[in-house]
């Protein structure tokens, strides 16, 4: 449902919760930064590897499932979310109604057309969740895409740094997108999250079952009783947020133009003082870095 439509009831609903506390307003240790940043780089190895294996005519549950399969390979028992494989115009969410139409289906990978892989592995207790866009072929919706994103990537700590709410970047970054002629995807989200708090979970290495009830089926069972003891809403980003912006978030831009959807998705660090990604060794910031490079000596 488009943001402009979800408002209403659940926009006070979400103002007013916002402002609670949550335990996860806090500043993190070296130690929770480092188990983070080992979770986010294993999620990011696993789409990576997963990548190289695609073929066209793969299908995105296919897809889906290798990733689950690497992720329990290397020790994962433990996830926020369902792993999401989304190709072509399916990452751009365009119609969907309802929020199992979002889940990995038998469309087919085109080489021709871009894809967008999600992961949320959690390792030693700490959440990695994360978002991959890439292609086979030259794409140039794209790559004007990831440009952008990757604009957007270095402007965002900024936000958070300055007197603006989470509410506020949410619509500041929601008219810039459209101003550059993107189309918002993350407001199709549940909540038309732009983002959510990650934390360290307490809970038994045994993977339960999937919720099968609307956008709680994206979750594991892990992952909506994390949310929902934290207080569901002061964890969330939404265009309603009110709260406090310190703490670890894992912040997912999502955009669409023309047939192709992509975003991308990482932990961002909220102190007193500085706002800062986690992490400048991901695979959006390297491909960024090798082509500047290119460029450069062309």
């Amino acid at each position: 449902m488009p943001v402009e439509r979800q408002r209403g009831f659940l926009s006070k609903l979400s103002s007013r919760i916002s402002r609670y506390r949550s335990e996860s307003v806090r500043l993190p240790s070296e130690e929770e930064k480092a188990g983070f940043r080992k979770a986010q780089r294993l999620a990011y190895k696993c789409v990576t590897e997963v990548e190289k294996e695609m073929q066209p005519g793969w299908t995105e549950l296919q897809t889906a499932k290798l990733m689950k399969v690497f992720l329990k390979d290397h020790g994962v028992n433990v996830f926020l979310h369902r792993p999401f494989a989304w190709f072509g115009e399916h990452a751009r969410f365009d119609g969907y109604k309802r929020f199992t139409q979002f889940h990995p289906g038998k469309k087919v990978l085109d080489e021709n057309e871009s894809y967008i892989l999600d992961v949320s592995p959690v390792v030693e207790g700490y959440i990695g969740d994360i978002g991959y866009s890439s292609s086979r072929k030259k794409n140039p919706d794209l790559d004007a895409g990831m440009d952008y994103l990757m604009k957007l990537r270095a402007e965002i700590p900024g936000y958070f740094m300055s007197s603006m709410t989470p509410s506020e970047i949410w619509w500041k970054i929601d008219a810039d997108a459209k101003e550059n002629g993107f189309d918002n995807v993350h407001a199709l989200y549940p909540f038309a999250v732009l983002g959510h708090r990650v934390y360290k979970v307490h809970l038994p290495k045994t993977a339960f079952p999937l919720l099968p009830v609307s956008f709680a089926s994206w979750f594991s069972l892990q992952g909506s009783f994390e949310f929902l003891s934290h207080k569901v809403l002061p964890e969330l980003l939404t265009p309603d947020h009110e709260g406090s912006k310190i703490g670890i978030w894992a912040i997912e831009p999502h955009f669409g133009r023309g047939k192709a959807g992509f975003k991308f998705e990482e932990i961002l660090v909220v102190e007193n003082d500085r706002a800062y990604w986690l992490d400048e060794e991901v695979p959006h910031v390297i491909r960024a870095r090798a082509q500047s490079k290119a460029g450069v000596n062309a």
